[in-house]
């Protein structure tokens, strides 16, 4: 067979066999991610537009993640008791809403505050895609649908990350209404295009209301699945050190916005290059093994920051700790949607996806406080220990094997 023959097959298997709802829903995570420039210029804007500390900076960021935390248990038990349709309109048309107006915002006070409910607005879209997406597609594919909807994610942030930095040299605020108005447009599709997934009280078990079977206290009483919450915490703290603490340690040292844009969007452009044949690759492959390779890969991308001093030597960090990134996250979300009962899915996507809220909390804090009073060498090498940490995690918690969790498709029918 001729290497395009080869080439065209992959493709095709790689694209092939998922509902077109699926698509619509990878179409509008692009486009949400086109326009997500403000997470990652806020930083940033802060402290080089407004002039504020780096502490603040912290703060605001750690504010925006306390909000999105609270938006992750909300949408959760809104996207099984609501629906995933509505719940996702809502939350994309408020994060429309309140980052507009942060961008137009000056005090302090308002600042922080918007920060917080455009971090609840914006997190509360996590349940519902995941729910959704783990309705649409047969367990079976799940890798593979999670990795191009990762892939959708990075495609527009690579775009994104790039834009942003030359238009952040003209104009902050077009920043915020750029990402207001692409926001908007991914709640024009999903009100025209997504349907509504939430499984009915035909495929739940007989008795309760569905939405009510699975409490959050029922979801933070199962120990596998918290103890995987936790470990992703472990490294997602690490991955917002790239939002927070790299742009900081960056600027402190000589470099400008245009330079961190070139860097992060290596993160961005290596997942478009290396999530679909690396996932290829692990698909079927025992997660245990995978998961401590993502973690020590993470933890040395971030660890070897101690060391650069150059646009490209930090090129080389990302593209580290990016390779931790590819491996790690089609493999847990599959975990995650596999130990997630049907009727309980919204619930446990929001108790998985607070762990990426709460990072975005305590990490700028964290970041922020050891940059000013220790330097950023002093963060670069503990982030170092907490990557070997989760490694040591993931080999603890996946010694027992993956087929022994419960399918989401069997639980509780």
């Amino acid at each position: 067979m001729s290497t395009t023959a080869t080439a065209t097959r992959a493709v095709r298997d790689t694209f092939s066999g998922l509902p077109a709802a699926f698509w619509w829903l990878w179409a509008s995570t692009l486009i949400n991610r086109l326009g997500a420039f403000v997470s990652t210029f806020l930083a940033l804007y802060l402290t080089v537009q407004k002039g504020y500390s780096a502490s603040y900076a912290g703060l605001v960021a750690a504010l925006y993640g306390l909000g999105g935390a609270a938006g992750n248990l909300v949408a959760g038990v809104l996207t099984d008791g609501l629906g995933r349709r509505p719940t996702l309109l809502a939350s994309q048309m408020a994060t429309a809403g309140t980052v507009a107006l942060l961008g137009f915002a000056s005090r302090p006070t308002t600042i922080a505050a918007l920060a917080a409910l455009a971090g609840m607005a914006t997190s509360a879209s996590r349940p519902a895609v995941q729910a959704m997406m783990t309705d649409l597609v047969p367990e079976r594919r799940r890798v593979r649908a999670f990795a191009l909807n990762y892939w959708a994610i990075n495609l527009g942030f690579a775009l994104s990350a790039s834009a942003a930095g030359l238009i952040a040299r003209y104009s902050y605020l077009w920043l915020f209404l750029g990402e207001a108005l692409l926001t908007a447009l991914c709640a024009v599709v999903a009100y025209f295009r997504l349907p509504e997934t939430r499984p009915g009280p035909a495929r739940a078990q007989p008795g309760p209301d569905p939405a009510g079977a699975t409490s959050l206290w029922t979801v933070l009483r199962d120990v596998r699945f918290m103890t995987v919450v936790g470990l992703n915490l472990l490294l997602v703290m690490l991955y917002q050190q790239g939002l927070v603490a790299l742009p900081l340690a960056m600027g402190r040292a000589g470099f400008d916005s245009t330079d961190f844009g070139v860097v992060i969007a290596a993160n961005g452009v290596l997942i478009v290059a290396l999530q679909i044949p690396v996932t290829r690759f692990i698909e079927h492959r025992s997660p245990g093994p995978l998961l401590v390779l993502s973690a020590l890969l993470t933890g040395v991308g971030f660890g070897l920051c101690a060391l650069a001093d150059s646009v490209p030597f930090y090129v080389l960090t990302v593209c580290v700790w990016t390779l931790g990134e590819i491996v790690n996250s089609p493999t847990q979300m599959s975990l995650v949607a596999r130990l997630s009962p049907v009727e309980g899915r919204g619930r446990y996507q929001g108790v998985y996806t607070l762990s990426w809220s709460v990072a975005a909390f305590a990490a700028p804090l964290l970041g922020g406080s050891v940059i000013d009073r220790f330097g950023a060498p002093a963060l670069w090498l503990g982030s170092l220990a907490v990557g070997v940490l989760a490694a040591l995690g993931y080999a603890h918690v996946m010694r027992r094997p993956w087929e022994t969790a419960p399918s989401p498709d069997c639980a509780r029918t």
